[in-house]
């Protein structure tokens, strides 16, 4: 596994922002904070941290809610929302993942080890704090949203939870379009290096995906679906908790789209937010003990499914969107209604492109590009005029004569021929103004093997889902090039693509649109 300066420099970042938690969190200690070791599955010591409500005597059961820490943060991450739970009437009980920091192990990266140590700290919190079995919570940010999603999967104690900035689906997270997302994956095993002890298996994963080992790939997808809590659908449906999801718009390791296929197929109570931003910085204000939307809502979650408080949170629109472009947030009844209304434009004509070029066409960097958008508004920018064809296709809708409010998935279809058997193009969607400056509205890359050269293929590519808006007199515009520092490109050295638009099966980009 490559240990990238990228990786260990954010996870450097993450872990000192981190620590700044403890100038709100010390003041906890007036109100009934301890430190705790836990036996975990199979006896493993996992480092923890009890807050109760100031006052709390063991007289009546109060509700519990359970924080595994994120990857690579250390046990204090959630002391300042801990305090804020406890003061308002709950046990909280954080505990440091296995393998990471103090706590024992190896790093299991959500595997069945992690999934039973939830259930021991749920057991041991039952056992020694005034925590009531019959309303008991997990929430986490990242790692500790995921693993909150497969306990309640597998402990039926768990009667709400509140991922934030998690995955359901692993596999479409850090490897859709059958491509590896290079910075995410470096971020995630430098930081696992970092702070933790990786264990045998996780190496082994981490060096057939970032060599590009296809002969292992049916190895890596099967172990990445046994953590993916969308494998355990049934299990969660059947278990009835009530699910939270929470993610940013930009997050370059759980793109928002798996979440939001996962949220459809949710039977239960259940909530949706995305907001603008990257990986966890949506909820990073709440963790330092500021006021954060994010973590409102998981309270306001919490108060009304574990301790029955009539605060409307159920009566709101369960998918809450706010858009990059705008303040304030939006409604709608499911996510399906979120692509209501399509716009398409034609990707006419036939263009070909070298690969193994970068045309200037990019996705930015893993935490810092979405990051800057979600706070300054401001995204990867290009001069679409002075893209190099050789390098890029180009394809431009119409000039809108009013705004065009992109919400959701934008989807692009098309036929590629190459002249090798496999390869990788990236698609960029771009809001374009008078200048030619085009804005990046969403991405997503696309990679194939084993295809027959000079033989047409169709491809169907999701872009990653978003929320922004085009102002008038501007234009869509797609472009297409083959490399991408995000993401691990498959191109073979003096590949050529053409993108063609059959007259039996016409390529195309749909846009979802939020009508007025």
């Amino acid at each position: 596994m490559r240990r990238t300066p990228l990786a260990l420099a954010v996870s450097a970042a993450l872990v000192a922002g981190t620590a700044l938690g403890l100038a709100p969190a010390a003041q906890a200690a007036e109100t009934g904070i301890r430190f705790v070791d836990i036996a975990g599955e199979g006896g493993t010591v996992l480092k923890a941290n009890v807050v109760t409500p100031a006052g709390a005597d063991g007289s009546a059961r109060l509700p519990l809610i359970v924080l595994p820490t994120s990857w690579a943060m250390p046990q204090i991450e959630y002391l300042a929302q801990a305090q804020k739970l406890a003061d308002s009437g709950y046990v909280v009980v954080s505990y440091n993942s296995r393998g990471f920091w103090q706590s024992g192990g190896e790093i299991e990266t959500a595997g069945p080890k992690d999934v039973a140590d939830a259930s021991k700290v749920i057991d041991w919190a039952l056992a020694n704090t005034p925590a009531d079995a019959d309303r008991v919570g997990m929430a986490g940010v990242s790692y500790g949203a995921g693993i909150s999603l497969l306990a309640a999967a597998h402990d039926p104690r768990v009667k709400a939870v509140a991922a934030l900035s998690g995955w359901a689906d692993l596999i479409e997270s850090i490897y859709s379009g059958r491509t590896q997302h290079l910075q995410a994956a470096a971020l995630l095993g430098g930081a696992g290096y970092l702070t933790g002890r990786p264990g045998p298996e996780l190496k082994e994963i981490l060096g057939d995906f970032l060599s590009s080992n296809l002969d292992k790939e049916d190895e890596m997808i099967a172990w990445g679906r046994k953590r993916s809590p969308a494998t355990y659908l049934d299990r969660i449906n059947t278990n009835g908790a009530a699910i939270m999801l929470g993610n940013a718009w930009g997050d370059t390791i759980f793109p928002p789209n798996q979440y939001a296929s996962f949220y459809e197929k949710l039977t239960g109570p259940k909530r949706l937010e995305f907001r603008p931003g990257d990986h966890a910085t949506a909820e990073a204000t709440g963790i330092l003990g500021l006021p954060n939307d994010t973590w409102t809502n998981a309270h306001r979650w919490f108060d009304h499914h574990l301790k029955g408080v009539d605060n409307g949170i159920d009566r709101e629109q369960p998918v809450q969107l706010k858009s990059r472009s705008t303040s304030g947030y939006e409604g709608y009844p499911d996510w399906k209604s979120v692509h209501a209304n399509q716009r398409k434009f034609d990707l006419d004509g036939t263009q070909r492109i070298w690969a193994n070029v970068d045309s200037g066409a990019n996705g930015g960097i893993t935490l810092l590009t979405n990051l800057l958008d979600q706070f300054l508004r401001t995204p990867p920018t290009v001069s679409v005029p002075l893209l190099p064809r050789a390098f890029a296709g180009v394809w431009q809708s119409e000039r809108y004569a009013t705004p065009q409010r992109v919400r959701g998935t934008a989807e692009v279809h098309t036929t590629v021929t190459s002249t090798k058997e496999s390869g990788t193009l990236v698609a960029y969607l771009y809001d374009v103004g008078p200048l030619g400056v085009g804005k990046l509205v969403s991405n997503a890359p696309y990679t194939f093997h084993g295809k027959t050269p000079g033989q047409p293929f169709a491809v169907d590519l999701e872009l990653f889902s978003t929320a922004y808006d085009v102002p008038a007199g501007h234009r869509l515009a797609l472009v297409v090039d083959t490399v991408d520092a995000l993401y691990i490109e498959h191109n073979p050295t003096g590949a050529q693509l053409t993108f063609s638009s059959p007259s039996a099966d016409p390529s195309y980009v749909s846009v979802p649109l939020r009508e007025k």
